[in-house]
């Protein structure tokens, strides 16, 4: 079984590597001047970074908390302090006080630090918003900016592609088929208020598919787009007016037919052994976790076979090298 770490701050994956993850899932943003970076949010929270100093002095964009990452540069945001936080949700995170935000080649060059031979995969979004295509770069930056990374890393041939914005994943697979594509879903992208189309999907409306479940349609669509993998919300419950009230969003018979049609099916975020046992039980083959060490030592109890954890002392040392 795959466990992939989703990491809530970028200078946290170092935890996915010691905690035995087979897969370290990231997200990312391109800057104004065209760099890719390693970042959850399509913004700069307050609650996760702070400034320092303008980048030169009476910078106009200056503060840059706040900021969309698509109006600033590199140079902007490596003036960010994104490691002195504790997020709120995540009570054991370590800080990092003075960390910065990251390019995808640097966070390549730290793991590959730790991880010489290069074993561990890779899962990697593009952080696009169809709704708001102003506070991003299209599609096309996206897809050619990540992919000249991709083919130039010794992780090229470990690296899954996936997008919430089906168009990218289209794009992707046009550009290079040899790239693994996984298809992000959840309540908020299948779904719109007034029944239009889902501007997440690519133009596809899931009930022109047969179905006839709607957990059928889900896995056809994301078949339609060529997705190698289909990658539910593995939490969301979705209420139901029959007396047997709310059911998963992710069911098996939505495993079942991405099988049938040669998908693989990677829920995520599931941090509950309860629900984690459910995924397993139903056929997932993998688990999107932000705590990868727990669910490890639940695999090894079931007799599943688990990836190695790296040797801390060495993790640690790479990230010290890499963060001065």
């Amino acid at each position: 079984m795959r466990l992939m770490f989703a990491s809530p701050q970028t200078n946290s994956c170092h935890r996915g590597l010691i905690d035995g993850a087979t897969t370290l899932e990231l997200d990312n943003g391109i800057t104004q001047d065209g760099e890719v970076v390693v970042w959850h949010d399509g913004s700069i929270m307050a609650e996760k970074c702070t400034d320092t100093a303008p980048v030169v002095p009476d910078d106009p964009a200056y503060p840059y908390v706040g900021k969309f990452i698509s109006n600033l540069t590199l140079a902007q945001i490596r003036t960010l302090d994104c490691g002195s936080k504790r997020q709120t949700n995540y009570p054991h995170q370590l800080v990092y006080p003075g960390a910065r935000i990251p390019t995808l080649r640097e966070v390549f060059d730290f793991v590959s630090c730790t991880d010489p031979s290069h074993q561990i995969l890779w899962n990697i979004e593009s952080k696009i918003n169809p709704q708001y295509p102003n506070r991003t770069a299209g599609v096309d930056d996206f897809v050619q900016k990540q992919h000249e990374i991709f083919v130039s890393s010794p992780y090229y041939q470990s690296i899954m592609y996936q997008s919430f914005d089906w168009r990218t994943l289209v794009s992707m697979k046009i550009l290079d088929d040899k790239v693994v594509t996984s298809a992000l879903i959840d309540e908020d992208t299948a779904f719109t208020p007034d029944n239009s189309t889902s501007p997440w999907l690519a133009g596809l409306r899931l009930e022109s598919f047969p179905g006839p479940s709607l957990s059928e349609q889900i896995a056809q669509a994301a078949h339609a787009v060529q997705a190698d993998i289909l990658s539910p919300t593995g939490t969301f419950l979705i209420p139901s007016s029959s007396h047997e009230g709310s059911s998963h969003f992710t069911t098996p018979k939505m495993i079942s037919e991405a099988h049938r049609l040669g998908m693989k099916v990677v829920p995520w975020t599931v941090n509950r052994l309860d629900r984690v046992e459910e995924l397993v039980k139903d056929g997932a083959d993998g688990i999107i976790t932000d705590y990868p060490n727990v669910v490890r030592r639940w695999a090894k109890q079931q007799g599943l076979r688990v990836a190695p954890k790296y040797p801390k002392q060495r993790v640690f040392s790479c990230l010290y090298q890499h963060m001065h």
